[in-house]
């Protein structure tokens, strides 16, 4: 397995990484369900506050983690060493999700027993990898943290990955999930050709148990909520975005 390029403990890599969460909520105290955002390895993308913006509006507070800033990787090294697999792989980038989860537990206005995450992509991976772990030597190790609680995952009640990567240096569908979120779906893009087929290692992953939900966007892309896409493989589809919104609210509804 490959090791996290380097060492540092739970509380630095929070220290490193909440400078740059964006941070959402609703209005009053709380406490509030909370939705952690995962961007793709392109890096952060305007979409994604649309998303937390319907969060929001169904009651959630939303952090979305730039996984990138705190490690000074700009979009174009990002597409160049992440988005190929040269660095940063979803099991090293897991102890972002587990920093920040130990994060909101601090914050008086969440609620810790209702969080869900949400990757696109890479984050998907990110996702998937992070629930396959095993706890103990192997987690810290490949994410590169000491000072882990015993479930760094502890409260996650929902997963939602949307056309996640599950191929090549992921679990996806070869390990048990260490724990299973009750309200866990899988969004396929079926003209998806960024992340390659992920259909069959979805399907061995919910025949190893995981209470996953597979739902196929028929005429749908990588990347479809974005507008904004420099890539030609990647086609903007309002009715899939507005789609995916609405999956995001029963979610939220559902924790």
């Amino acid at each position: 397995m490959p090791v996290a390029a380097f060492a540092e403990t739970l509380e630095r890599r929070i220290e490193r990484l909440a400078p740059h969460y964006v941070v959402t909520r609703p209005e009053g105290d709380g406490p509030f369900p909370v939705v952690v955002m995962l961007h793709g390895c392109g890096g952060q993308r305007p979409f994604q506050d649309d998303v937390a913006e319907v969060a929001v509006r169904a009651g959630a507070a939303v952090v979305q983690i730039d996984s990138f800033a705190p490690r000074r990787i700009s979009r174009v090294a990002a597409i160049a060493t992440v988005c190929t697999g040269a660095r940063l792989h979803g099991r090293e980038r897991a102890g972002d999700l587990y920093a920040t989860l130990a994060w909101a537990r601090q914050q008086s206005w969440a609620d810790a027993s209702r969080f869900a995450a949400i990757g696109w992509s890479h984050g998907g991976w990110t996702i998937m990898d992070a629930l396959a772990l095993r706890a103990g030597a192997e987690l810290e190790r490949a994410t590169g943290l000491s000072g882990l609680p015993d479930e760094p995952l502890e409260g996650l009640a929902g997963a939602m990955l949307v056309y996640p990567y599950a191929n090549v240096g992921s679990f996806a569908g070869r390990r048990d999930w260490r724990i299973a979120p009750r309200h866990s779906v899988a969004i396929i893009a079926e003209r998806d050709y960024i992340v390659g087929p992920t259909r069959t290692a979805l399907e061995r992953q919910r025949a190893r148990g995981a209470p996953l939900d597979i739902v196929l966007f028929e005429n749908t892309t990588h990347a479809f909520e974005d507008q904004h896409a420099e890539d030609p493989r990647v086609r903007y589809n309002a009715v899939a975005t507005a789609r995916e919104h609405e999956m995001v609210r029963a979610m939220i509804e559902a924790l």
